[in-house]
């Protein structure tokens, strides 16, 4: 029997990407910004200097060094038994990013393999049975069942289904088998 597949977003659902960049933008731009402080807002709204967004995320080493997100790597190797999963990363607008992805990807997940990992610009062509992202720009156009992991942007959004963490995650997904 055909496994489901699922797709999951890196930034924001296995890479903790909020902590550094705040960090990174905080000492660029001389603020004080704090993951409590941008929650709820829009990213163009919670970082406001779009150069400075621009030229931390095209830094050398940033994409490479994130955290991994808490119970990603258990989670995921607990999917993978059930279905067929896919990392899917909208990297191709930060070029500098796509070597450090697959990098960090092969140092945290080293168990994906590496024709199931893609890294694209839009998610729009992705056609899974699931997707897993904290864009609702991505999850709009999924064309299985999106979920919404949740991050300081979508705090706000309510169309899609809502996951905080990955043993959410987990229990979601293995409700539909």
């Amino acid at each position: 029997m055909k496994k489901k597949t699922i797709a999951i977003d890196m930034d924001g659902v296995l890479a903790d990407i909020e902590h550094q960049l705040i960090q990174h933008y905080n000492k660029a731009n001389g603020t004080s910004l704090s993951k409590e402080s941008i929650q709820g807002l829009e990213e163009e709204e919670a970082f406001v200097d779009r150069a400075v967004v621009r030229s931390v995320l095209n830094a050398d080493n940033f994409f490479r060094s994130l955290p991994v997100m808490p119970d990603a790597v258990e989670s995921v190797l607990e999917l993978q038994k059930n279905f067929e999963v896919f990392i899917v990363s909208a990297a191709t607008e930060f070029p500098v990013s796509l070597a450090e992805k697959v990098a960090w990807l092969g140092e945290h997940f080293p168990f994906i393999k590496w024709e199931n990992i893609i890294l694209c610009g839009s998610k729009r062509i992705i056609n899974t049975d699931y997707m897993i992202d904290d864009h609702c720009k991505n999850l709009d156009y999924c064309m299985g069942k999106p979920i919404m992991f949740t991050a300081f942007h979508n705090i706000n959004k309510t169309h899609h289904l809502r996951v905080n963490n990955w043993k959410e995650v987990v229990a979601v997904l293995n409700e539909t088998l």
